[in-house]
């Protein structure tokens, strides 16, 4: 599906400059996706609409494309046009993916660097969000209350990843927007934890519900230092609920190791 910021009165793929060569063209696309514009996945417009939105001919676009698709940024299905590249996928290797899930510690290290990662991007944000951005933020508050009050569970938990993104882009940084979008793709993945965990009650996701809410109310009225405390309160809670569905784990495998020794005491007596 075309991304739908294509469809907003701003057209993405403007007319490129007087000289109208692919670099050009090549560059424009570029930024688009540094600029986090362009996400994994998006369809460009067929290649008819894109070299008129261009303003350059058609060979000119294709080779615009190719080059594109020669540096891993796009990739082009036969008869299926021609897409976003899964770019943020490979910041991580396979290998060292897999090695992070396999050591308890990343979980730990991770939430450390998500805590220091978010307070200064919701600090930013809360500096240089745009009355768009904040529109888009307080939007999807609105979509998190209302997956809350009807039970929607993962439309829920998929909020709360846009929410965190959205957040990335209204701090305005692209390293720091491409980092979270990484990082964020791992804890979709379950690389870190089982994102479940997190959501274990009603009163847990209450709790995280009001702590976005709060993260939100400040980056609004433009309160760095609140956004800042808010994002980090938010990830000492995460990290405390995931200790603790570990704690309760593990109790209740003792109790049932117990459970098993107490009753083959009985059957041997």
């Amino acid at each position: 599906m075309e991304t739908s910021s294509a469809r907003h009165d701003l057209d993405l793929f403007a007319r490129v400059s007087h000289g109208r060569t692919a670099d050009e063209v090549v560059r424009q696309i570029e930024l688009l996706l540094l600029e986090g514009v362009l996400r994994d996945g998006d369809r460009l417009p067929g290649e008819r609409e894109l070299s008129q939105r261009f303003d350059v001919s058609r060979p000119i676009l294709r080779e615009a494309l190719k080059e594109l698709e020669t540096r891993g940024l796009l990739v082009s299905h036969h008869g299926g046009g021609t897409y976003v590249a899964d770019i943020i996928g490979q910041v991580f290797s396979r290998p060292v993916v897999e090695l992070i899930a396999r050591h308890q510690r990343a979980t730990v290290d991770y939430l450390e660097y998500r805590r220091a990662l978010e307070a200064i991007t919701a600090e930013l944000a809360a500096q240089r969000a745009t009355d768009i951005d904040r529109q888009v933020l307080k939007g999807i508050v609105e979509d998190m209350r209302r997956a809350h009050a009807s039970g929607r569970f993962e439309d829920e938990l998929a909020a709360d990843v846009d929410f965190h993104n959205a957040i990335g882009e209204a701090a305005h940084n692209i390293i720091l927007l491409h980092t979270l979008r990484s990082c964020y793709r791992l804890l979709e993945q379950g690389i870190f934890f089982h994102r479940h965990l997190v959501f274990a009650s009603d009163h847990a996701r209450s709790q995280l519900l009001s702590q976005h809410e709060a993260i939100c109310a400040a980056i609004v009225r433009g309160d760095r230092a609140a956004a800042r405390a808010a994002a980090e309160a938010h990830i000492d809670h995460i990290g405390e609920a995931i200790r603790e569905a570990e704690r309760t784990g593990e109790w209740q495998r003792i109790s049932q190791l117990r459970m098993q020794q107490r009753n083959a005491a009985g059957k041997s007596e």
